[in-house]
């Protein structure tokens, strides 16, 4: 289950008005869908001006990621004492190299589109 109140909300809303027809699964999995065509539509409109000020957002964000995969990479299953300590381990070191590719990437791709605009010669 998710612990967002907003989904939460959303599918309590939708189960009143369906009479409880909607899993909770479809309503979040439709959310995420919309989503991917959402960002795929975003990311393709913007122009190359606007490319490096994006970029830099986006490096932020996966800046913040990393604080929080080295959180849960941090965490020891002996001292919580919790079973989904090792997922956590898991989860969090992917999260960890994807963000660090991006960041990385970003900076690679920032680079060529500020080479672009510096004169030649």
């Amino acid at each position: 289950m998710s612990t967002d109140p907003i989904i939460h909300a959303a599918a309590g809303a939708a189960a009143v008005a369906g009479a409880g027809a909607i899993d909770p699964f479809v309503f979040q999995f439709a959310i995420f869908a919309m989503a991917i065509f959402v960002g795929y539509y975003v990311v393709w409109a913007v122009t190359p001006a606007l490319h490096t000020p994006l970029m830099s957002v986006t490096n932020a964000i996966s800046s913040v990621i990393v604080v929080g995969a080295l959180l849960s990479v941090g965490v020891n299953a002996g001292e919580a004492g919790e079973s989904g300590a090792g997922w956590a381990n898991l989860f969090g070191f992917i999260a960890l190299v994807l963000a660090c590719v991006n960041i990385f990437g970003g900076f690679l791709v920032t680079e060529r589109m500020l080479s672009m605009y510096k004169k030649k010669g």
